[in-house]
């Protein structure tokens, strides 16, 4: 019997709380796994190994391993899209909570920015995804009247930012943490103040 699957694993939970406590290992193994640093190395073996339950588990809650990457990449997109929504005094509260979500935890930020290039599933999800991070930014662009210059404003903000925590994940910038959340900050006060 695997290490993970002892006989007291389950005591004291609710039947019906099971699966969804065994689901929310998985991702969270998968988010560990797709954020690798070396790229994703996610198999449904290798996740059933990280969780220590058997694949009859991982196949309750997931069709097949493109179900699950979508799953664990849809986790990190709605905690991300949760952490930016989040009230805040200035865009650097904004900026250091999406930080120390996607940088402390890299393997979430790895998930978000970098996975979508190496699974080819995620090509639709990271489409999907993107209209809403910009909508939010564009929400908050409540100095540029025109709707269609915010739009653009906002896009061009998320992309610029995108490119900047990709590179600052991959190891690219040697900046410090200060000066990344700096930069971070002037970039949208400065395309936010340009109009």
């Amino acid at each position: 019997m695997p290490s993970g699957q002892r006989r007291g694993r389950w005591s004291g939970v609710p039947l019906q709380d099971r699966q969804a406590l065994r689901r929310h290992e998985l991702i969270t193994a998968g988010i560990g796994l797709l954020g690798s640093r070396g790229g994703p190395t996610l198999t449904v073996r290798a996740v059933c190994r990280a969780t220590g339950l058997t694949e009859r588990y991982f196949y309750e809650s997931f069709t097949d391993r493109d179900d699950f990457v979508g799953a664990v990449y849809d986790e990190v997109c709605s905690k991300a899209m949760s952490t930016l929504m989040q009230s805040a005094e200035s865009p650097r509260d904004t900026v250091e909570r999406f930080v120390a979500l996607m940088v402390d935890d890299p393997a979430r930020g790895r998930v978000l920015l970098l996975a979508p290039g190496a699974e080819p599933v995620l090509a639709r999800s990271g489409a999907a995804w993107f209209p809403s991070f910009i909508g939010v930014l564009q929400e908050r662009l409540t100095r540029i009247a025109d709707p269609t210059v915010q739009a653009m404003v906002a896009t061009g903000l998320i992309g610029a930012l995108t490119a900047l925590f990709t590179a600052y994940l991959d190891g690219r910038l040697a900046a410090t943490r200060e000066q990344f959340i700096d930069h971070c900050v002037d970039l949208l006060l400065s395309g936010a103040k340009n109009y």
